[in-house]
């Protein structure tokens, strides 16, 4: 008899939370609503977006006015997303543009995946909005940021700035926001420290490649395309090491 009384009881609750599960997803999606416009972060994602609105507006106005440039820019456009900001760099030289173009564009590929992607990790953080196709994304991001904080935090903002400008592999902005996150900066602060990082690291790889682009295309034509085609190798290599390297921590510490 008590078993059965259990089941009831058992199956009573569960209809409960069947019929309470919409009231609590309409509570969470009002509660992000409020967030979205109440805090720093929600301010943040609105202004992310606005721009990726514009910059996608803009891309489009080419196709219809200079498609064929306009194919050029969205190459360029995809090789920054994809592959990062020396690769999109190598890409826009080896396509003939020069550094009024190049520059501008990765500078605001690289802010649009700031302004986005980092309220979005914060949202996630505090359970407000969590996206289920994104939460890889962060845990890894969130994994190397805890490796780095430490020799960040030393020297604060300083360290937070050198980091995110360093030409090194998983030491971009979207770690750089994560540390300083960790570091309980201000969210304008934060991003102000890395996206100025972040130019800077532009503006150092543009000036290397163009020089380096324009040394080897003296040479042959397609050396302009291998180096950009090695730039891209070694992103993926440096992703696929780097996935192996978590791969081997989880198991060991298991």
């Amino acid at each position: 008899m008590r078993n059965i009384l259990n089941k009831i009881l058992k199956g009573h609750k569960s209809k409960e939370a069947v019929t309470e599960s919409p009231l609590e997803l309409g509570v969470q999606q009002s509660t992000f609503k409020i967030t979205l416009l109440s805090t720093s972060e929600g301010r943040i994602f609105i202004v992310g977006i606005l721009i990726s609105l514009a910059y996608t507006i803009w891309l489009g106005s080419n196709f219809l006015f200079n498609p064929e440039k306009a194919q050029l820019l969205a190459s360029i456009t995809a090789f920054a997303i994809l592959f990062g900001r020396a690769a999109g760099l190598a890409m826009g030289y080896t396509l003939q543009f020069g550094h009024r173009t190049v520059i501008p564009i990765c500078m605001i590929i690289e802010t649009i995946m700031v302004l986005v992607f980092y309220p979005l990790f914060v949202f996630s953080w505090r359970h407000l909005l969590v996206i289920k196709k994104l939460k890889r994304f962060f845990d890894s991001i969130h994994k190397t940021a805890i490796t780095h904080q430490d020799k960040v935090r030393k020297y604060g903002i300083i360290g937070l700035f050198v980091f995110v400008w360093f030409p090194f592999w998983m030491t971009g902005p979207m770690v750089g926001c994560v540390i300083g996150f960790l570091m309980a900066l201000p969210a304008w602060l934060n991003l102000s420290v890395v996206l100025g990082g972040t130019y800077l690291a532009i503006l150092c790889w543009a000036f290397v490649l163009h020089h380096f682009h324009a040394r080897v295309a003296q040479d042959s034509p397609f050396a302009a395309m291998i180096l950009m085609f090695i730039i891209v190798i070694i992103v993926v290599i440096g992703v696929l090491l780097s996935k192996v390297r978590k791969d081997t921590k989880s198991k060991g510490a298991k």
